[in-house]
């Protein structure tokens, strides 16, 4: 999967692009360049959806299960969209709770849970997140509200990789080889259990408490990459994560 957002709209932490980005050979590309090295690779089976100039979605379209996971889900409702690789194990459980149809794949439920959070937010985000079981990873892109979510799963069953584009926009993808291609040395792993927001950052729903540290990352030429980004065990958030209705995933309640 791929998913580009614009830098306006995905706000991405400074870290993630490569200090050492002019003094390398290698330059990041265009959004545009991505995209079209991604849907080349598989030209029949690539599907893509674009969100006027803020956002574009793409996956490869397949109806096998690859490596015992479900293959990539895109779905779009009322102008959310989302884009979900792997599987949930508790579907069915999480759409009795949510009350939608026996029918509803892993990308619609993802679209209803961050809908009801943004309108009404009974829970916090990190919570209903925490509840998700399984090996995956989302994207979702409101265009009403012009803001991206993203987690990622902490079992590890799931690999997700984000980058900086030679535009400043964000790269999102399972692909390792498209954000290599695409953003030179400015990438790094999606850290694992943990989940971002363009307007809050990047926190641990495994442990919302928790501050994100970025640490500094060397490849194996010694040219300076995007910086990983690891929950700090030992550090604490300057302020409590809201609950009840207050809470939801357009204004995020945590500050770094």
């Amino acid at each position: 999967m791929l998913a580009i957002f614009r830098k306006a709209f995905a706000h991405p932490p400074e870290e993630l692009k490569s200090p050492a980005t002019h003094q390398y050979p290698k330059q990041p590309k265009l959004p545009e360049e991505i995209l079209s090295e991604f849907i080349s690779v598989h030209p029949k089976n690539t599907f893509s959806v674009t969100a006027g100039d803020a956002a574009v979605l793409a996956y490869v379209k397949s109806d096998r299960q690859v490596s015992g996971h479900q293959s990539t889900l895109l779905a779009a409702i009322d102008g959310i969209y989302c884009l979900f690789i792997g599987r949930l194990n508790n579907l069915c459980a999480q759409i009795k709770q949510y009350g939608m149809s026996k029918n509803t794949n892993e990308a619609m439920f993802v679209i209803e849970a961050y809908r009801t959070l943004r309108d009404r937010g009974p829970y916090p985000a990190d919570q209903v997140v925490n509840d998700l079981e399984g090996s995956f990873a989302f994207v979702v892109f409101d265009s009403k509200a012009g803001t991206v979510f993203t987690a990622l799963g902490s079992d590890e069953g799931v690999k997700l990789y984000w980058g900086i584009a030679a535009d400043g926009s964000v790269v999102i993808s399972d692909d390792l080889q498209v954000i290599k291609s695409g953003c030179a040395k400015s990438f790094a792993p999606f850290p694992k259990g943990c989940m971002f927001h363009s307007e809050g950052g990047l926190m641990s729903f495994e442990h919302p408490m928790n501050k994100i540290r970025a640490m500094p990352r060397v490849d194996s030429e010694g040219v300076m990459c995007g910086a990983n980004f690891k929950v700090d065990i030992c550090s604490r958030v300057s302020s409590i994560p809201r609950r009840g209705s207050e809470a939801n995933w357009t204004q995020w309640g945590h500050h770094y």
